[in-house]
């Protein structure tokens, strides 16, 4: 008897899509920091890397891994799913705190 794949259900509003992506992509970025900024038709997020190892004495220096150029209503529909996310993440394995560690301000 042959496997039968059946299609997930679709819940009210949302639809389900096959994502397509190269190795180099697959391995993601790391940030520790994100800064955000807009102008009416964008949202831009900056994701950057701050090293653990730099002193206090020095200014903090971020690098730059990655950037997220979209529109303000896909923008919302990602502080919802963080949101969402973040919840479900919180019921199972307990509260999130807040990272301390790094630079509050970055220019």
């Amino acid at each position: 008897m042959a496997d039968k794949e059946t299609p997930a259900p679709e819940s009210a509003g949302h639809r389900h899509m096959a994502v397509q992506s190269d190795p180099a992509t697959n391995l993601g970025v790391y940030a520790n920091m994100m800064m955000v900024s807009h102008r009416k038709g964008e949202f831009v997020l900056d994701f950057l890397f701050v090293p653990p190892q730099q002193t206090t004495t020095t200014q903090p220096s971020a690098t730059l891994r990655t950037r997220v150029i979209t529109t303000p209503e896909h923008a919302k529909r990602i502080v919802r799913a963080l949101h969402d996310n973040v919840h479900r993440y919180e019921a199972s394995y307990g509260t999130i705190s807040e990272a301390t560690d790094l630079p509050t301000q970055v220019h």
